[in-house]
């Protein structure tokens, strides 16, 4: 199955649950949020779920987190998620919003913006190594000078700023953004079909 034809499978999936006189128990239900964790030994991954499911406007709101393993059909299965602990980054409010894995809470950190670039698109030098044909690493943590610098795709910012000083012996993935995912199921724990929306284009023939 293409990766186009999954999207088309999970949207239908949480829409049908919607019609009328249909018995909601006979269909997948969908779960959609941000990937925290994942063992590609066991191909289970940890999810922050989006309340919105909304991945322009997410609200990563509830706890605990959901663990699911990805599909056993690999013909369901988009490509594997990258996670990260970075749930949102809100430069109006000058906050990040993390996954805290060490006390497995949702944080809110106050952060002071030392630099800000917008409408950085995916192929702009800042971010991208046109020598090397790949982009740039990010994030960069600066423990020096307290200070990450963050790239956001999705928001088209480049973002420096500094954190308090509790979180400067943190690992770089909690500021590092997994992927957005979607899935089905019936039984908990287990996804019929996934799809990772961050790394699937669905306009791509």
């Amino acid at each position: 199955m293409k990766l186009k034809n999954i999207l088309i499978s999970l949207a239908a999936a949480s829409l049908v649950l919607s019609l009328a006189g249909c018995n909601k128990d006979d269909y997948p239900k969908v779960e959609q949020g941000r990937v925290v964790a994942f063992n590609k030994d066991t191909k289970e991954m940890t999810i922050i779920h989006d309340s919105a499911m909304d991945s322009l406007k997410p609200v990563y709101d509830m706890l605990p987190p959901s663990v699911f393993k990805l599909p056993t059909n690999p013909a369901e299965t988009g490509p594997e998620p990258k996670a990260g602990q970075r749930l949102k980054l809100d430069t109006d409010k000058k906050e990040v919003e993390i996954y805290d894995t060490r006390t497995q809470k949702l944080v809110f950190i106050p952060i002071n913006i030392v630099d800000l670039q917008q409408g950085i698109d995916s192929q702009h030098p800042l971010v991208y190594d046109k020598d090397a044909n790949k982009a740039k690493k990010f994030p960069v943590v600066d423990k020096e000078k307290k200070t990450v610098t963050v790239y956001s795709g999705r928001q088209k910012k480049l973002v420096t700023f500094t954190i308090p000083d509790q979180y400067l012996d943190y690992p770089e993935s909690t500021w590092d953004a997994g992927d957005e995912v979607r899935l089905t199921y019936r039984t908990p724990g287990q996804a019929l079909r996934f799809m990772n929306i961050t790394k699937t284009d669905i306009f791509k023939k």
